[in-house]
């Protein structure tokens, strides 16, 4: 279970006001039988964005298989892996070319949805116009490690290289390690271009590179058997400024606690707030109030299944969920945050 007690959940960043802000989808006065009378006979399609295998496509695979007896009229679900770029190629296309009739929604990468902060040039897209049906788990990000290689504890980061795989731009994958380097000065190579965690999970194993960071604990567990007792890698630090309870007992150290003054702890505090959306789901703008509703039941309802249960747990994937009003939320106040901490956090995750 994750440690709450720090403050790490979404009190810390969202404020009872901000629960109250405007949610995307528009207002809709029909009636749970017209929404099931939609539905019924009807295909869902789940975009993942994301390759085969990695975590964000596990989670959409496992909500596929038991969200469907949830949403009025019973519709067949279907997941659709959607890949490129840290999920911003399915992010772009669920923004600007998925119906907005509550028949596709998708999951992408929490990079994706922070991209537009960041990122230089023209949105592609607006994340707080999306209709967020919830996020499937609070997720920790972490650096794994093999045991052969020179760093073998954290402080060994800021004496010693560290060769680690990275994705696509936009991609946890690619920005976590650039964090660690520019804020905590940490002695990180970065070899990006991987397709996803699962390819460059296969990497490490093959001594391609040394490890990988924000890297989500849950797509670790599932992807490195036996993850804090695995003979081949160790986790090297949590990426986080608040612990998880079991990676707290095993003595992994916290990312935050290395942190130099105030500024780089401000930054770091929204940066990691992608631990609150790194299992995201949601639906493109402009889809019927009613219809988002309707899945937003349905989605809580199926992470409380047990059936559902099980089988994350036989998986290796926690489930910790968080309501898509307060997703909403959240992301409505990600994108208030003030200019000056979004310019060092762009700063932070530039290459150098």
């Amino acid at each position: 279970m994750v440690d709450r007690t720090s403050g790490r959940a979404l009190a810390r960043v969202v404020g009872t006001a901000a629960t109250l802000m405007l949610a995307a989808a528009p207002v809709s006065a029909q009636s749970p039988d017209a929404v099931a009378q939609f539905y019924r006979d009807k295909t869902v399609t789940i975009i993942i964005g994301s390759t085969p295998g990695g975590g964000t496509d596990l989670y959409g695979r496992l909500l596929a298989r038991h969200m469907g007896k949830y949403i009025p009229g019973n519709p067949r679900i279907v997941p659709q892996n959607l890949p490129g770029a840290g999920s911003i190629v399915a992010t772009a296309h669920l923004y600007s070319a998925a119906p907005r009739d509550g028949t596709v929604f998708g999951s992408a990468l929490a990079g994706a949805i922070l991209d537009p902060l960041m990122a230089a040039g023209t949105r592609k897209y607006e994340p707080a116009r999306f209709s967020y049906v919830g996020n499937a788990n609070l997720e920790t990000q972490v650096c794994v490690v093999r045991r052969d290689a020179e760093v073998k504890k954290f402080d060994d980061i800021f004496t010693k290289e560290l060769i680690v795989g990275g994705s696509g731009p936009g991609s946890a994958l690619l920005l976590y390690p650039l964090f660690l380097k520019n804020i905590f000065g940490a002695k990180v190579k970065l070899v990006a271009g991987y397709p996803g965690s699962r390819e460059i999970s296969l990497a490490i194993l093959k001594g391609e590179v040394q490890g990988t960071c924000g890297l989500n604990l849950s797509t670790a567990m599932a992807q490195f058997q036996n993850l804090l007792s695995n003979p081949d890698v160790h986790v090297l630090v949590q990426e986080d400024i608040a612990p998880h309870a079991a990676l707290k007992k095993a003595g992994v150290p916290l990312a935050g606690d290395y942190l130099k003054n105030d500024q780089d702890r401000r930054v770091a505090e929204v940066f990691y707030v992608q631990s609150q959306i790194n299992r995201v789901f949601f639906a493109p703008p402009e889809v019927p109030a009613d219809r988002i509703e309707a899945l937003r039941k349905a989605f809580m309802a199926t992470i409380a299944d047990k059936d559902m249960q099980a089988e994350a747990t036989k998986a290796s994937l926690e489930l910790d969920a968080t309501t898509g009003e307060k997703v909403q939320a959240l992301v409505a106040k990600i994108y208030a945050t003030p200019p000056a901490i979004i310019e060092r956090m762009k700063k932070a995750t530039e290459s150098n």
